[in-house]
This record gives C-alpha cells, structure tokens and sequence, in this order.
C-alpha cells in the first residue's frame, strides 16, 4: 500500500492556497476614493441635501465636460430640466461606487439618473494607480461591466422610483481597430443586458459620433473627450429618451 507523504500533502495545499491568493481583483467593484477630488464629491453631497434636481448625470470626466465643454449646450438642453453633473474627471466604476456610499444622492431623488461610466476602467489597465497605494491597475471588458452593473445595483437600492438610462461606452481611439475601442464594444454587449425595461433602459449612442461623414477627430479632439459640437449630438442623440422617461 502506497502512502501519501505528509510532506507532499502540505505542498499540494500550498499550491492551491497559492493560487487562491493570486486570484486576480476586480477591482471595478471594490468601491475606493479618488484622491483630489474630495471639494467636489462634498459638492454633489450638497446638491442631494438640497433635494432638488430632477436629472442627474454620473459619471467620469466625459459627463464633467458637460461643465466645460459641453457648457453652452447643457444650458440649452438639461438645465431647463433642473439638471445636476455629477461627473468627475478620471472616474472608474469603483470611485463611483464610493461616491455613492459616502453621500452621493442622500436626499435626492430624481426621475432619472443618466449612467456613462468605463472608459477609464480599461483605460487604466497597467497603470500604477495612487488610490491603490501604486499597485498596477488591471481591469477587462467583463471586470467592467461587472463595476456598472454593481452601480446599477446601488442606485436601484438608493433610488427607488428612479429610472436610469444607462449609456454605451463612448467609442474612442482613432479607427475600429484600437485596443480600448475594441474592450470598450465588449463591455457594451455585457451593459446592454442589464436594461429591465422598466427602472433601467440602455441606450448605445456611439454610432452617433461615427455616423457617415463625421470623423470622430473632428467632435473628440484627443479620440476620448467631446468637443462643443460632440456634446451637442451627445445631447441630441439623448434627448428624446431623456424626455421618455422623465415624465
């Protein structure tokens, strides 16, 4: 009769908690703050106490545009509909998640929230992150949708009667064959699943932005952030859903 070896046993065990321990993290769902931008996370905590805004836009720098460049059209199109931008320049799914564990929304409660977060999440994969005490940062199409499908769960607990639009990732990079186009379209196909129908509702809105004719140089100068002229057809590829589901 063959016995295990007691020595061989501990190595066996050794390995297997090995690999548990180099489980890779997700980190879009392990809610962390951003560093440097605290004065503007208190900011929407104010907004909320108010309890006033009706629509609110989440997101990363490419809703925070809409204070900058997209400021003339804002004014035209979602203040009228008493508007706020919650949008915060270099956000991923996880510091969205904070956001709303720390204040965001407590006492507001709009009619619809409109979701466009995941650009950076893959955007920042393998770049040293101050936030996670410089560890490289890694995350995949499937680890991104992941993060909003967890803040689509948050704000259904949050805010409930809320409807929110959930947007299509941006296309971004110059042509089809850009590595973070190509994640970004396969983080799409997981977020657009997510939509219920009833509280939650999709929208893709890339094509707006390479419809026949239009270089996307030509409305995202640096191939990620909308110019005035893109955040006018952003807004006019989104104002008849927004007005659907605002009344």
């Amino acid at each position: 009769m063959n016995l295990i070896k007691p020595s061989a046993v501990l190595a066996v065990l050794s390995l297997v908690s090995l690999g548990f321990a180099q489980a890779p993290k997700n980190y879009a769902i392990s809610p962390v703050p951003h560093p440097g931008y605290e004065r503007r996370h208190e900011s929407f905590n104010e907004i909320s106490k108010q309890g006033e805004a009706q629509l609110v836009f989440l997101g990363d720098s490419i809703t925070q545009g809409w204070d900058r460049a997209g400021k003339a059209v804002w004014e035209k199109y979602w203040a009228p509909l008493k508007a706020a931008n919650f949008g915060i320049n270099g956000d991923r799914t996880e510091h969205v998640l904070w956001r709303l564990a720390h204040g965001n929304f407590d006492g507001l409660r709009p009619k619809l929230v409109v979701l466009l977060i995941g650009t950076n999440n893959t955007g920042h994969e393998g770049r040293p992150q101050k936030e996670l005490d410089g560890a490289v940062y890694h995350c995949n199409p499937e680890q991104t949708a992941d993060g909003v499908k967890a803040i689509v769960d948050q704000l259904k607990k949050k805010l409930p009667g809320t409807k929110i639009l959930v947007l299509g990732i941006l296309p971004r990079g110059s042509d089809n064959k850009d590595k973070q186009r190509q994640q970004n379209d396969t983080a799409n196909e997981m977020i657009a699943k997510f939509a219920d129908g009833a509280t939650v509702h999709y929208l893709d809105i890339g094509p707006a932005f390479l419809a026949p004719g239009t270089h996307l140089r030509d409305v995202m100068p640096d191939y990620l952030h909308p110019n005035e002229k893109g955040y006018e057809i952003f807004a006019n590829a989104i104002k008849a859903k927004v007005d659907q589901l605002m009344k």
